[in-house]
């Protein structure tokens, strides 16, 4: 069906040109959320958990943000994101790290609250970031892993402002009234506390 309507005016034709002409970078920027956003830590892939699995937020304008947590996730790196974006799960965390290569997957943005503290205290105030493997297998911690993921802490932490020690980078166990044991005794916290603070 064609529905003619009236010609286009000659003054809503020149309009038209004239907005033609006007370079992008002096149109006014995109409706927040009208396209995807990119990545908050350049280096990483985005990988998106179910929106069921996360609180949308404005941090740190809604919540300040003092801390980074360090998880484990005795799982693979390919079936934690899976779990993710499952919207039954009702987990998520911010990035998750791989072990081979310390590839790193963004799941949540950064201003929104990841569910993985099991603490709503300390989920509205952190970044969590998962690192693949288990806890009693120290295999899984590599050189990669451990370098790209103190590199990763060292870009929140600069960005939010939070000290780079261990009273702001904590593990999983230290989250008042947590069950976890992670990231566990093989964690190499000295290690890590020295990357993050020469990253």
């Amino acid at each position: 069906m064609n529905r003619a309507g009236p010609p286009p005016s000659r003054r809503r034709i020149l309009k038209g040109a004239a907005l033609a002409a006007v370079p992008y970078s002096l149109l006014p920027a995109a409706r927040a959320g009208a396209l995807p956003q990119g990545v908050d830590y350049p280096p990483a892939e985005w990988q998106p958990a179910s929106g069921s699995n996360y609180t949308v937020s404005d941090r740190p304008s809604s919540y300040s943000l003092d801390r980074v947590v360090i998880h484990v996730t005795q799982e693979s790196y390919a079936d934690t994101l899976a779990i993710f974006q499952n919207s039954q799960k009702k987990v998520s965390a911010h990035y998750v790290v791989r072990s081979a290569d310390g590839h790193v997957a963004q799941c949540v943005r950064e201003s929104d609250i990841a569910w993985h503290a099991g603490n709503w205290d300390y989920n509205t105030h952190s970044i969590g970031i998962e690192h693949e493997g288990w806890v009693d297998q120290p295999a899984y911690f590599t050189d990669a892993m451990y370098a790209q993921s103190a590199g990763l802490t060292a870009a929140v932490c600069d960005r939010y402002g939070i000290p780079k020690d261990r009273a702001h980078i904590i593990g999983h166990y230290e989250v008042p009234g947590t069950d976890h044991t992670d990231p566990g005794p093989n964690w190499d916290w000295v290690r890590y506390i020295r990357m993050v603070n020469f990253s």
